[in-house]
């Protein structure tokens, strides 16, 4: 862990108890989680109890305190994007990335999750990687966009 970078994030936000969120999202968006020696920095540097920093990584669930792989494939499963054909989407993408929601591979180059909403209901089913929304998927047109990742 590159603990120079984290010493970077907390700085850029003034050390300010306050910032707490806004530096967990860019030590998240930074290492693709939350590792507990970052929480540890946090909490010595901000004067907050680690107990209180770790409440906040488990409340929202933007934060991750596991690993994640580089790219991050949410299916949204809500029912729109469901009777519209989620479910077969959602098995190409465990067929093709080899993993199940919840998931990272050993590569660490996929996180698979799935979401009850991705607020786009009308281009259903709807799938995002890394915060890019991709829809009106098909089977095929999935595994298709897949193959753009590396």
């Amino acid at each position: 862990m590159d603990r120079k970078k984290i010493e970077q994030v907390i700085d850029a936000h003034n050390g300010e108890a306050s910032a707490l969120i806004e530096i967990l999202l860019d030590i998240q968006n930074e290492f693709h989680w939350l590792p507990g020696e970052a929480l540890e920095m946090i909490s010595e540097k901000l004067q907050i109890p680690l107990s209180r920093i770790q409440h906040t990584a488990t409340f929202y669930r933007a934060f991750s305190l596991v690993p994640k792989g580089r790219h991050e494939i949410n299916v949204c499963m809500g029912t729109a994007c469901h009777v519209r054909g989620a479910p077969r989407v959602l098995e190409v993408v465990q067929q093709i990335v080899g993993i199940e929601p919840g998931e990272t591979d050993a590569e660490m180059k996929f996180s698979l999750d799935t979401v009850n909403c991705l607020g786009c209901c009308a281009i259903g089913p709807v799938m995002e990687i890394d915060e890019q929304h991709l829809g009106k998927l098909v089977p095929a047109k999935t595994a298709e966009l897949l193959k753009n990742y590396d």
